[in-house]
């Protein structure tokens, strides 16, 4: 399995230096960037597991960090600890109301540190993990595996049929029309037809049974109460 990975973005050499040489102790995998640009770029290009953030920087501060990592659909689940020296009650809540996952106030021991990044990857585990699993009816539809089961059976879809699937089964009950699922599913920037979900969606029947999505005429579709 690969490491877990953790961006540490702060201006303090020695700190990055100290924290990720206790980190890689732990079996983390470490990423150090000295400035806000430096760590965003850092974070889409190696896509960590956690990112320790500075506050106080020079040009972008962390809080500024935050908020552009909390707008980017590709970054705005990566848990984030603001560790800083700013270590007065208005900014512990302006860090956690902009988005941040804990804030911890330096100097801070390592074993408190290290104690802290844990808790925050086990409640992050655990929320993707739920948010990643339906479980509609009979069947779990397993975001992270692109498997759907039931009871003992297993079914592997291709990749959009299984996204429709998904995406049908999250807003169980709600009417849906072809336009919103072709938008969310295959995106603005690609060309398809009304009939390409009727036909995707004629394919999850055969493939799961015919009970769960119901047709509405003349709108759309539903996956069943």
């Amino acid at each position: 399995m690969s490491k877990t990975t953790i961006l540490i973005v702060d201006d303090e050499e020695d700190l990055l230096d100290l924290i990720e040489y206790n980190l890689e102790k732990e079996g983390y995998e470490v990423l150090k960037a000295t400035e806000g640009q430096e760590g965003i770029d850092l974070a889409h290009e190696q896509d960590p597991d956690l990112i320790l953030l500075d506050i106080m920087m020079p040009g972008m501060d962390g809080f500024e960090v935050c908020d552009i990592i909390r707008q980017d659909p590709d970054l705005k689940h990566k848990p984030i600890i603001f560790l800083t020296a700013r270590s007065d009650e208005e900014s512990e809540i302006d860090g956690l109301n902009k988005g941040g996952d804990d804030y911890i106030a330096k100097p801070i021991s390592t074993k408190k540190l290290l104690s802290r990044i844990n808790a925050v990857l086990r409640r992050y585990k655990d929320t993707r993990e739920s948010e990643n699993k339906l479980l509609v009816h009979d069947l779990e539809i397993d975001k992270d595996r692109y498997v759907v089961q039931r009871g003992e059976e297993q079914f592997q879809l291709p990749r959009k049929e299984f996204e429709l699937l998904y995406f049908l089964a999250s807003r169980k009950g709600r009417v849906l029309d072809r336009q919103t699922m072709l938008n969310e599913v295959w995106g603005n920037d690609v060309y398809v037809v009304d009939r390409t979900v009727d036909v995707h969606i004629r394919k999850i029947r055969e493939k799961i049974g015919s009970e769960y999505i119901e047709t509405v005429k003349g709108v759309g579709y539903r996956f069943k109460e």
